[in-house]
Formats: structure tokens, C-alpha cells, sequence
């Protein structure tokens, strides 16, 4: 199957709402508003192939993109493979999916993750990508990690954060907070002080991104 051939499939699975949803959400005009659910459905039918997640990469639309970081074999990428996915990205799902299902399961994530996590990083998706894997790192393997020294970065920076960075930064202080019980009350206190998504709309029965809550709802839940 060609690339030309998956987007005209991708187009006919196209949806009204949808489309206004990711619009909403910051997706710009290339993309179709395929549901994810539609997205994976053909994405399994394609399975791994090596040189078509490129050509749907390169396109640019949304849904391509989304099917691509699940039919590329993360084995066979470079770094500056990841390098190039990773800074080209224009959409927030897209780089969630990238980051899930493709850097976290690269053997080189520890190196990009150091690399985006400079100070001075220019580029919002490779800052977002570089904070998502310091907070997976935190909850799973902190051991080297200055805790101390990421909290300071995020009371002095996540309130001005551009948006897209903001959400993996505050992801890495839920982290510390939640993970960390000698960090908790610092987390909680830049948390509260900063009151980053502090009016974050929630749905009923959803946890809300404001640290505090976050932090406190996931520490209850561990007993």
C-alpha cells in the first residue's frame, strides 16, 4: 500500500466533529479527523512497514503521521530519525503517540532525552518530548536524576512555558510529587504557588492536571 493510497482511505474515515475537535486542539488544516479508534483499526491492517511510515510521515496530515508511529519499526531508527519525527511534529497527539509508542522504546531515549533537556532548547515539540521522558524516568528510574535540580527548572519556568511543553513539564512534577515522598510537599508547593491548570475544565470522574489535585488523588489511590 502506498502512502497515497492510505491517505485516501484516511479521508473517506474523515469526521466532521473530529475535525473540529483537533482544530480546536491545534491540529491546522492537514488533517481528515479521523477518530484514534479508526486511526489504529488501520493501522493493525498495514502492520510494520519500514519504508511506508516514512512517506506518511513526510506528508505531513495528521492521521498519516498518527498511523505511521505505529507501523515503524523503532529498531530500525536512527537518532536522527527520532530527531527529525520529534522536531517536525505540529500536533499534540501526534507527538503523545510518537512519544508512547516509539522514543520510549528506542534504545537511544536516555541520550535524546539529555540532549532535549538543555537549557536554552528552541524547539516546543523537542523540549515536550525531552520533559515526557525525564517524567517517565521519574516514575520508573530516578537513580542519577537531580530531583532537586528539575523542580527548580520547573518553578522558574513552567508558568511561562509554551503550552505544549507545559504538559509534559508539569507531568514530570506530578511525577516527583507523586513517586517521591521527599520531594511531595516541594512538588505541592510549586504546584500550588505557579496554579498552572488550576481551572482546568475536568470531566466528571476525571483527575485534574493541576498538580495539587493530581498528586494528592494518585497518593490516596496507593493507600
Amino acid at each position: 500500500m502506498h502512502a497515497t493510497q492510505v491517505l485516501s482511505e484516511l479521508e473517506t474515515l474523515g469526521n466532521a466533529a473530529r475535525r473540529k475537535h483537533n482544530t480546536k486542539a491545534g491540529a491546522g488544516d492537514n488533517q481528515f479527523g479521523v477518530k484514534l479508534g479508526d486511526v489504529r483499526k488501520l493501522a493493525k491492517r498495514l502492520k510494520k512497514q519500514p519504508e511506508l511510515w516514512r512517506e506518511l510521515w513526510d506528508t505531513g496530515n495528521v492521521e498519516a503521521r498518527l498511523v505511521a508511529t505505529l507501523i515503524v519499526r523503532v529498531k530500525d531508527l536512527t537518532a536522527e530519525d527520532l530527531g527529525h519525527m520529534v522536531e517536525t511534529t505540529t500536533f499534540s497527539q501526534v507527538a503523545d503517540w510518537l512519544s508512547a509508542y516509539v522514543l520510549k522504546k528506542h534504545s537511544d531515549k536516555e541520550a535524546l532525552r539529555q540532549r532535549w533537556m538543555k537549557p536554552g532548547e528552541k524547539n516546543r515539540w523537542a523540549a515536550r518530548a525531552g520533559w515526557s521522558l525525564t517524567a517517565e524516568r521519574v516514575a520508573k528510574d530516578a537513580q542519577g536524576l537531580d530531583l532537586s535540580g528539575l523542580l527548580r527548572r520547573i518553578e522558574n519556568q513552567l508558568a511561562t512555558a509554551p503550552s505544549e511543553v507545559q504538559w509534559t513539564m508539569n507531568m514530570c512534577l506530578v511525577n516527583i510529587g507523586i513517586h517521591h515522598p521527599e520531594h511531595r510537599k516541594r512538588a505541592l508547593d510549586i504546584g500550588e504557588k505557579l496554579g498552572v491548570y488550576s481551572d482546568y475544565p475536568v470531566s466528571k470522574g476525571c483527575t485534574s492536571p493541576f498538580a495539587p489535585s493530581w498528586i494528592n488523588e494518585m497518593v490516596r489511590r496507593q493507600g
